[in-house]
């Protein structure tokens, strides 16, 4: 396995670092102070918006499609793990979820008129985009629960649903929703459902409310409770074709997941500098902090834990990039465990460490944590990724036993 980056990435990270540290540092805290004391925070900043454009002319822009900026897997995940020591980054770079997502099922499985009418705007930031899968009234994560339903009728679609954690559907230029539903009960298990690009402008469709996560709205991005009913459209609006909504999430949530456990381990290491800084300065008892209460150890386990989660997920996109997301499964699936819980663990001790400075908003400590707990559920639960391993860990001994084997 080499996870060397590449002369390409080498040069993007340095110019990455450089720009966070030039534009989005300096101002990220007061920034998301602002957009959280607006009248009406579902609005994008115009500081915001010119990030955004000084980010494109630099080349800093949809870094993490391979057919767009030439990197692999392996290059992209330590972009996207000094990305994600900031709330911003990801949104400035055009390289945020659920877009970047969304954009990778377009272009994969699209259809020419629908890379036309979504996937360009999205490249271009012109438009934004919602993922509609988790629905309140079923566990979502069997997503063969799902109630929402998309029906064919002649040469339409009509979908009906009710969805939630429908992320993205607060932002003023969400257009376009990728939905998940129930087209025919009577195919098998995993060809029953279908993914649609629904306009959000669409007749039927309605975001009744947007949700706190962690007490956060997330502004101006957001996380909503979305209902589409009787919604109809031609049936070119289905992904790929009818039936084939399972193949498309394995195919969309593997890169996403390496994404989203870099962006953690990015977490990690800077609530750890943080916590590092606050230990050596911090004197109690006539001793910095770090001599006192167990701090070395705590700090010694931290470090271990982000290289052992930063190792993993680096291999898991080593065999995306090798042999493909299907040969990748159960690195895909362990690092959707390990690595939101060692950045929860990290990120609580180095709230620990500042005391009631860490439960403040004068530190961003609180927001980290926040956004680390919700990927312990987001794209499954940890529970049902460690019955994922199980299964196919047992399925290796089951196929020896079969052969006669020990």
């Amino acid at each position: 396995m080499d996870f060397a980056l590449s002369p390409k990435a080498e040069a993007l990270l340095g110019r990455i670092q450089a720009f966070m540290a030039e534009h989005i540092e300096p101002v990220e805290a007061e920034l998301l102070r602002r957009q959280r004391q607006l009248d009406d925070p579902w609005v994008e900043l115009p500081e915001v918006t010119e990030m955004k454009a000084r980010a494109r002319e630099a080349g800093l822009w949809n870094l993490f499609l391979p057919s767009v900026s030439g990197l692999s897997n392996v290059d992209y995940a330590t972009l996207a793990e000094q990305m994600g020591r900031s709330h911003l980054a990801p949104e400035v770079f055009n390289c945020n979820a659920p877009d970047t997502g969304n954009m990778e099922v377009l272009l994969k499985y699209g259809s020419q008129g629908q890379k036309d009418q979504w996937l360009d705007p999205l490249l271009d930031g012109r438009i934004r985009s919602v993922f509609l899968m988790t629905e309140p009234g079923v566990a979502s994560s069997d997503a063969t629960n799902m109630e929402a339903t998309a029906r064919l009728d002649g040469d339409e679609v009509v979908i009906n649903g009710r969805k939630w954690w429908s992320t993205g559907a607060g932002h003023p230029d969400a257009k376009v929703g990728i939905f998940m539903g129930l087209t025919d009960e009577s195919a098998p298990r995993h060809q029953q459902h279908s993914m649609v690009a629904v306009p959000l402008d669409a007749p039927g469709v309605k975001v009744e409310r947007l949700l706190t996560a962690m007490g956060v709205y997330d502004e101006p991005i957001g996380h909503g409770e979305v209902t589409l009913t009787d919604v109809r459209l031609p049936a070119e609006a289905i992904i790929a074709g009818p039936g084939r909504a399972f193949e498309i999430a394995q195919g969309r949530l593997g890169p996403g997941r390496v994404h989203h456990c870099m962006r953690l381990i990015g977490l990690a290491e800077y609530a750890l500098e943080l916590a590092c800084e606050r230990s050596v300065r911090r004197v109690a008892f006539g001793k910095p902090i770090a001599n006192l209460g167990g701090n070395r150890d705590i700090i010694a386990n931290a470090r271990v834990d982000i290289e052992m989660a930063r190792l993993l997920t680096l291999k898991a996109a080593w065999l995306i990039d090798t042999v493909g997301v299907f040969g990748a499964m159960t690195e895909i699936s362990a690092i959707k465990v390990v690595a939101p819980n060692v950045a929860c663990r990290v990120i609580d001790q180095a709230i620990q460490v500042h005391g009631g400075a860490g439960l403040s908003e004068d530190l961003p400590l609180v927001g980290l944590y926040a956004g680390a707990r919700v990927l312990r559920l987001a794209d499954g639960p940890d529970e049902v990724h460690r019955g994922l391993i199980a299964r196919w860990e047992l399925a290796k001994y089951a196929d020896r036993m079969a052969r006669g084997k020990r």
